[in-house]
């Protein structure tokens, strides 16, 4: 975009964009400054099976309410060509601003005569994906930036299924977006106006009784939880599992739940936890703290959306985090192994799993006759195999599905990964292993004897800006021009390009397709067992690179994951 079209912009939104005071503000103040101007203007942000997702602000490279009303001016018109008649459910989280860019949404859509149910309150995403399907939605829009840092927030949409939209779905309202000016073109009706017409309307709240009905009917074990002493410390990580979270725990019989006061009321601004990412320690020290002091048997944190739980558990040694590979790990296990000695497990058993999950998870599979589907990173792709199952009369057939990424879900009610049903599970699990004298830490530690020490790591990159983005590209662009044959010294005998959807072993000098949709990953599996797989987050500016190591003991194979990692970065000139 050149020099004259970027301030041409900049002027039009300077006269423009006057429903919200903290946009002009924020336009003067950037006025004198070349850069601060051109990363606001310099692109759109980018609609695709993910929604929106940036830095809030002024400008078509943020998020405002000019954003969020063009994007759903260019759904309506999409929703009207595919359906005539619509109604749309709207959540959203404690993000900055959500709950203003979840209303000015409803304007639009009531606008153009379709039904929107919005949330009172803040909700978990799981929910808003469940709210679709149970009010008969066409499509479904929360407000949420995830686990992203407090300068961002996002707009993920749904389809009818519950799923978020599709590839070709995204494609085509993606298309429709680009036909409305954003100024011009959006309709727009006054919220309470539209409430009285009645094209706007307050989700009952008895829905969200119904959908913990749901969460409660994916027990394993039926009232293990009770009077099995368990000791929970719980962070929502100021998001929006606080009450569903502690509601199912309390329906499953914890009743010892201490709640990290610091994070748990809404807050945007993360103030405890800059990073409010389950993944990331530092957001879980509060917690971890609390737990030292009350003598908790398990952490539990969701993220800002409730759709992500990260644990940690007591050990002799104080407390120690697990990966989102090893609760997973941890989940299936305790759920096949369960389901099959109390005759649930149904015939022909599926579990879902992505790409860059560890692969430990197929010897588990193997073990109980599960069979294990892998898709790509994105839980929508989960979701779609849920449906696919629906759709042949077999739903029942799904018995779990994760991502390493701290997503998991049991059953079908919703589509997407959900913290309430996973920390629902977690806290069954570990008092049912509890009972049997046993701390999770302890049976992580039997499955790795039993199968081998699958160390898997993750490795994230920023690159912030334009010339990040152009970086990252040139990045991916070289490592496919120029694969590596080795890692560590560690023969590479296999690769797979997501994008030009084609496998090769080079041992066997055979190649085929992969069926699964075109998505720019690379991955390199090692003759040792190990692997590495790298892409760029569809998310965040970020590339990504997942190891795994394989070794006799966790000592050996934490070494060699250091050492594929940093042989990687060399490759690709991270260093």
């Amino acid at each position: 975009m050149g020099e004259i079209n970027v301030k041409n912009k900049f002027n039009l939104w300077l006269e423009n964009a006057v429903d919200d005071s903290d946009l002009i503000a924020e336009l003067k103040s950037v006025a004198d400054d070349e850069n601060e101007v051109y990363e606001r203007f310099y692109r759109e942000l980018e609609f695709g099976t993910a929604g929106l997702r940036g830095v809030i602000g002024a400008g078509t490279n943020r998020m405002n309410i000019y954003v969020v009303r063009r994007t759903t001016q260019g759904l309506a018109n999409f929703l009207k060509k595919k359906y005539g008649e619509a109604a749309v459910a709207i959540s959203y989280d404690s993000r900055i601003k959500a709950d203003y860019f979840a209303q000015e949404a409803a304007r639009v859509l009531a606008a153009n005569g379709i039904k929107a149910y919005i949330s009172r309150e803040l909700q978990p995403t799981p929910v808003l994906s469940f709210l679709v399907r149970e009010l008969k939605c066409k499509s479904g829009i929360m407000v949420t930036a995830s686990h992203n840092p407090a300068k961002y927030n996002g707009y993920k949409c749904y389809g009818e299924d519950g799923c978020q939209m599709t590839d070709v779905n995204a494609g085509t309202v993606y298309d429709e977006i680009q036909k409305v000016d954003i100024f011009n073109d959006v309709k727009l009706v006054d919220f309470e106006e539209g409430i009285k017409s009645g094209l706007i309307e307050w989700v009952d709240e008895s829905v969200y009784e119904t959908y913990l009905d749901n969460v409660q009917a994916q027990t394993v074990n039926k009232d293990i939880c009770k009077n099995a002493g368990l000791k929970v410390v719980y962070t929502p990580l100021n998001g929006a599992g606080n009450k569903l979270v502690r509601k199912i725990l309390a329906r499953i019989g914890v009743e010892d739940i201490t709640v990290v006061p610091e994070q748990e009321n809404p807050d945007g601004n993360f103030t405890t936890c800059p990073y409010p990412n389950p993944e990331i320690r530092e957001a879980l020290d509060l917690g971890l703290k609390l737990s030292e002091k009350v003598g908790a048997d398990l952490l539990l944190a969701t993220d800002p959306d409730s759709d992500r739980v990260g644990i940690a558990v007591k050990t002799e040694d104080g407390y120690r985090l697990l990966t989102g590979n090893e609760t997973g790990i941890l989940l299936m296990d305790y759920v096949l192994s369960c389901r099959k000695a109390n005759g649930t497990l149904p015939k022909k058993p599926v579990a879902v799993k992505t790409i860059v999950t560890s692969k430990l998870v197929e010897r588990i599979c193997e073990k109980y006759g599960c069979e294990l589907r892998n898709v790509l990173t994105g839980f929508k792709y989960i979701g779609e195999q849920i449906l696919g199952l629906e759709k042949n009369g077999e739903e029942s057939r799904y018995v779990f599905g994760f991502e390493e990424s701290y997503g998991y879900l049991a059953g079908t009610y919703v589509r997407d990964k959900d913290a309430v049903v996973a920390s629902m599970l977690i806290c069954e699990m570990a008092a049912y292993y509890r009972k049997n004298g046993k701390s999770l830490y302890e049976v992580m530690n039997s499955v790795y004897e039993e199968y081998g020490y699958y160390i898997n790591r993750t490795l994230s990159f920023e690159f912030e800006g334009a010339s990040g983005m152009e970086k990252m590209a040139n990045i991916m662009s070289n490592l496919r021009d120029n694969p590596p044959a080795e890692v560590s010294g560690i023969e590479v005998v296999a690769t797979a390009d997501y994008k030009l959807s084609i496998a090769k072993d080079l041992k066997a000098d055979t190649e085929e397709v992969i069926n699964l949709p075109k998505s720019n990953v690379l991955s390199y599996s090692l003759a040792d067992g190990g692997a590495v797989i790298v892409r760029p987050s569809g998310t965040e500016p970020k590339i990504k690179l997942y190891l795994t190591s394989v070794g006799k003991t966790r000592e050996e194979s934490l070494a060699l994951c250091d050492k594929l990692g940093k042989d990687m970065e060399t490759k690709l000139g991270l260093l």
